[in-house]
């Protein structure tokens, strides 16, 4: 195989995956589900959604670390399919390789 149309094939297949992953929904929680974070597989946040619960006036803090804990986990699993997509992206490219 020529080394351009490799090229080809991996922009291809680059331009496939970042369409598949913009696609992508992920949700992620806190606190028992209290606040639920909804991200695109661009890490753009789609949704936020806090329980009347978790609002406290005198608490703020806790509802802040809910949501940056939540915003976390979402950014984990986020990072998380990118991973698998490029391993399954290399496999394609070059059998053998995962």
């Amino acid at each position: 195989m020529n080394i351009h149309k490799m090229m080809q094939q991996a922009q291809a297949m680059q331009n496939k995956v970042q369409a598949e992953l913009a696609a992508m929904r992920i949700e992620a929680t806190s606190g028992g589900g209290m606040v639920k974070i909804e991200v695109s597989g661009a890490k753009e946040v789609l949704s936020v959604h806090i329980e009347k619960e978790a609002v406290d006036p005198n608490d703020v803090e806790t509802l802040q670390d809910l949501i940056l804990a939540a915003m976390r986990e979402a950014s984990r699993r986020v990072d998380e399919a990118v991973q698998k997509k490029t391993a399954s992206m290399l496999g394609g490219l070059m059998p053998g390789m995962r």
